[in-house]
C-alpha cells in the first residue's frame, strides 16, 4: 500500500537506533550488569524500577508495567504517531526512509504543519538576532541588554534579539520569503484583529527553545514605554499546537546535561534571572514561562535531578511563588532548598551590582524549605497565643502533608513543634484528625464517581501465554510457527499475535523488534513484560516444545470434539452417508492416536 514505510527501513532504524542514548536523553540510567536502570519517565515513583535492555533494544518498567521499543518509547513519551516516531529515529540514526512500492510517504498534515511552523520561528529567531547585532536600529537594545549585565557571548549563546519598531516589518519580511498570509495568520506571532501587525514591535527577544533545542515561542521584553494599550512589560507566545508553556521550561535544552551531572536544578523566576545564573556559571538553571511553576515542569527536571533550589524574586509574589513551588517539588519526592537573595530583589540584579560570587555564595547558603517556611510563620503569627500556635500549626501540615518520608514527616513535625513550643502529642492528634478528615472526605468522593484512571488489562490466557513462551526463543520459533495455523487457536488475541507471527516469519522479519513494532498496545506490554522479566530464560527450548505440544494438542481435542458431534448426529441411510461416516471415524482415530503419541 502506497505511503507506508517499509519493513526493511523500518529493520535498519531500529537495528541502528541506540535505545540507552535515545532514553537516557530523557531520564538519568545507571549501569547494573548488562542492563541500564533508572527512574521511570512515565509515573512517579523514588526506587528505580524501570528498565532498558540494551542488547534486545527493549525498555520495561516493573512499576507501572510501560514497556516496548524505540518506536513506543517516542510515541509514549513524545505523544507522536507510529510515523512520526520512526521518521525522527531515522533522523537519528542517519537512515534514508524507503517507502513500499516506491511510493511517496503519506504525511500527517498537522504533524507537518507543526514542521514547518518551528522552522519558521528558527528562521525568526535568526532574523531578530542579527537585527540586535548588525542594525542601526537594534544598537538601542543592544545597550539596553549590555547595560543589564549580559556579554556578547551570553548574547550569542541564547540567541537573543530585537524586533523593529515597524509592525508591519516582519510580515512584509516574511511574505518575500514566500509564505503565505494564511500560513503567518496561524503562527502566533501577528495581532488577529490586524494581520500584518506582529505582536513583537521594538522589544528586547528571547527565544524560547523545546527539549530538542528548537525554536518554539518568544518572550518580548518592552523597550519603550507604549500608548496602545500593548504596553505590558513582557509579551509571551500563547499556547499553540506545537508549543505549550505549561510544559517546556526556558533554558532547559541548555541546562539538561549539567542537570543531570549535577542532580540539581534551579528554578528561577524570569528568562534574565536564568540567563544571569548561566553567565555566573550556574548552568542548571531555568524558568518558567510567564505562568506560575507547573507539575508537568517539576516532572520534566526529576528525571534528572533530585534536588531542587528555588530563586523566586523577593517581593510578595515571589515568596508566594516560592512556598507553592516548594509544595509541588515535595509532592515529587524531590529534596528542596530556597536561594536567599540577601543584595537584591533577582539573581539579574544581583549578578548587575555585585557580580558572580555574591550569586554564588548566595547559591552555597542556600537552606532547606522547611526552615524557610518556619521562618515565615514565625514572622506571620505569634508564638505567644494558641490562635498564633494554631494557624501556623495548620499551615505547615499542607507541606507535612507532601513529604514522602515517613523520617522527615516525623522531624518536621518534631521541628515545628520546638519553633513554635507546641504540645507534640496534641500537635500530632490536631495532624492525624485532620488527616483522617481528608482521607474520608477523598473516599467520599472517589465512590460517588467513576474511577477513570484505571487501564483495562489484557487477560493472559494458556494459549497467549504458550505463544509468549514460543517468541522467548526467537532462534527456534520459526520451525514451530509453521507447524501451527491460526485455526489453533480460540483465544481471539492469541490469534491476532500468531497472525503477526506468522506474517513476520514469512517475510523473514522475526526478531523481537518487528513482533512488537506490528503489535498493538495492549499485547505490547505484557510480550516487553514477559520478555523484561525473564520469565521463560530458565529452559526456553522446553518451554518452547511444551508451548507447542499444548497448543496442538489442544487444537487437536477441539477437532476431535467437533467430529465426535458429528457422527453423534449422522444417522446414514446412503452408501455416500456410510463412506462420510468411515471417514470421519478415520480422522477421530488418527486424532486419538497423535494425541495419545503427546501424552508421552
Amino acid at each position: 500500500m502506497g505511503g507506508l514505510i517499509s519493513k526493511t527501513s523500518i529493520d535498519e532504524i531500529l537495528a541502528r537506533t541506540d535505545i540507552v542514548s535515545l532514553i537516557g536523553e530523557n531520564c538519568n540510567l545507571t549501569r547494573r550488569g548488562s542492563d541500564w536502570w533508572g527512574c521511570c519517565p512515565f509515573h512517579h515513583e523514588n526506587t528505580p524500577s524501570f528498565k532498558v535492555d540494551e542488547e534486545k533494544k527493549l525498555y520495561y518498567c516493573f512499576g507501572c508495567h510501560a514497556g516496548g521499543n524505540a518506536v513506543s518509547f517516542l510515541m509514549e513519551y513524545n505523544k507522536m504517531t507510529y510515523a512520526e516516531a520512526l521518521q525522527e529515529l531515522a533522523k537519528r540514526a542517519n537512515v534514508e526512509i524507503v517507502y513500499e512500492n516506491g511510493s511517496a510517504p503519506v504525511v500527517d498534515s498537522s504533524y507537518l504543519r507543526k514542521e514547518q511552523y518551528i522552522e519558521l520561528y528558527t528562521r525568526v529567531a535568526g532574523t531578530f538576532n542579527y537585527l540586535l547585532l548588525n542594525r542601526d536600529g537594534g544598537k538601542f537594545a543592544l545597550k539596553y541588554i549590555l547595560d543589564r549585565g549580559l556579554t556578547m557571548d551570553t548574547i550569542r549563546k541564547f540567541n537573543l534579539g530585537w524586533s523593529p519598531s515597524d509592525g508591519k516589518w516582519l510580515h512584509r519580511f516574511l511574505k518575500k520569503q514566500g509564505f503565505s498570509d494564511e500560513f503567518l495568520a496561524d503562527s502566533g506571532l501577528f495581532s488577529k484583529k490586524y494581520p500584518e501587525f506582529s505582536v513583537y514591535t521594538d522589544r528586547f527577544m528571547f527565544p524560547i527553545r523545546d527539549r530538542k533545542g528548537r525554536v518554539v515561542a518568544f518572550g518580548g521584553r518592552l523597550l519603550h514605554p507604549k500608548n496602545d494599550g500593548n504596553d505590558r512589560k513582557y509579551i509571551n507566545s500563547p499556547d499553540l499546537p506545537w508549543y505549550k508553556k505549561g510544559e517546556i521550561l526556558f533554558a532547559f535544552d541548555m541546562a539538561k546535561q549539567s542537570i543531570m551531572q549535577t542532580k540539581q536544578v534551579i528554578f528561577c523566576e524570569g528568562y534574565m534571572d536564568a540567563i544571569a545564573y548561566h553567565q555566573c556559571g550556574f548552568t542548571n538553571a531555568v524558568a518558567p514561562l510567564g505562568t506560575a511553576l507547573t507539575e508537568e515542569q517539576v516532572q520534566l527536571v526529576k528525571r534528572f535531578a533530585d534536588t531542587v533550589l528555588l530563586s523566586f524574586d523577593s517581593d510578595g509574589a515571589g515568596q508566594a511563588a516560592t512556598e507553592r513551588a516548594i509544595m509541588l517539588c515535595r509532592r515529587q519526592d524531590l529534596t528542596v532548598k530556597i536561594i536567599q537573595l540577601k543584595q537584591g530583589k533577582d539573581s539579574a540584579e544581583i549578578m548587575l551590582n555585585y557580580g558572580a560570587e555574591t550569586l554564588t555564595a548566595d547559591v552555597k547558603d542556600a537552606i532547606l524549605d522547611n526552615e524557610y517556611l518556619l521562618t515565615k510563620l514565625s514572622q506571620k503569627y505569634s508564638k505567644d497565643t494558641p490562635d498564633g500556635k494554631a494557624r501556623a500549626a495548620s499551615e505547615f501540615f499542607n507541606y507535612i502533608d507532601t513529604l514522602q518520608s515517613s523520617v522527615q514527616k516525623t522531624a518536621s513535625m518534631e521541628q515545628l513543634c520546638r519553633v513554635f513550643n507546641l504540645n507534640p502529642e496534641a500537635a500530632k492528634r490536631d495532624f492525624f484528625n485532620r488527616k483522617q478528615n481528608n482521607r474520608t472526605e477523598a473516599v467520599n468522593q472517589k465512590n460517588a464517581q467513576v474511577d477513570s484512571s484505571g487501564e483495562n488489562q489484557l487477560a493472559i490466557g494458556q494459549e497467549l501465554r504458550a505463544l509468549f513462551a514460543i517468541i522467548s526463543d526467537i532462534s527456534a520459533a520459526p520451525n514451530i510457527i509453521e507447524q501451527l495455523s491460526a485455526e489453533d487457536f480460540e483465544d481471539s488475541t492469541a490469534k491476532k499475535l500468531f497472525i503477526v507471527l506468522k506474517e513476520c516469519n514469512n517475510n523473514n522479519n522475526l526478531s523481537l523488534e518487528n513482533i512488537i513494532s506490528q503489535c498493538d498496545k495492549e499485547l505490547q506490554r505484557p510480550i516487553v513484560e514477559m520478555t523484561s522479566e525473564g520469565e521463560f530464560s530458565n529452559n526456553a527450548a522446553k518451554a518452547v516444545q511444551d508451548s507447542f505440544v499444548f497448543l496442538k494438542k489442544r487444537s487437536l481435542e477441539r477437532k476431535r470434539i467437533e467430529i465426535g458431534g458429528k457422527i453423534s448426529a449422522m444417522r446414514p441411510t446412503s452408501d455416500d452417508d456410510k463412506v462420510l461416516l468411515q471417514n470421519l471415524l478415520k480422522e477421530k482415530m488418527d486424532i486419538d492416536k497423535l494425541i495419545e503419541a503427546m501424552k508421552g
